[in-house]
């Protein structure tokens, strides 16, 4: 799979890359491989506040749901509609088409905690 240049990780499996000054969040492709086929998406409200590390969305797939993390803190702008009619585009697209929700956060230098490419690359290898 082709991962997109600057995006860091959390240690919970979520993407977040800037983006035209917000910070736009996905599931990694690990995450969706672990998952299998995604169902069903419970997308944060546009105009929440969340801090990092909030559970603020839930994806569901034919073996388990499992909480999706803010890695920063902010305000959700925008969610990706489209995966309320086609949730797999999180399976077949999981850095481009299958983003969940971005945030004006708060603080861009929290993005800092996160991973690198290589430092979330060993955390799965492991």
């Amino acid at each position: 799979m082709n991962v997109p240049e600057g995006l860091k990780y959390t240690t919970s499996h979520e993407w977040a890359r800037v983006e035209e000054g917000t910070v736009v969040i996905g599931v990694t492709d690990y995450a969706q491989h672990e998952l299998t086929d995604i169902v069903f998406i419970e997308l944060p409200d546009p105009g929440r506040e969340v801090k990092a590390g909030e559970a603020c969305c839930v994806v569901e797939s034919t073996k388990v749901a499992s909480d999706i993390y803010a890695p920063v803190s902010g305000k959700i702008l925008a969610v990706n509609e489209e995966l309320t009619e086609n949730p797999n585009l999180v399976n077949e697209s999981p850095y481009e088409k299958g983003w969940l929700f971005k945030i004006e956060a708060a603080d861009l230098g929290e993005l800092e905690k996160l991973k690198s490419h290589s430092e979330y690359a060993e955390l799965v290898a492991v």
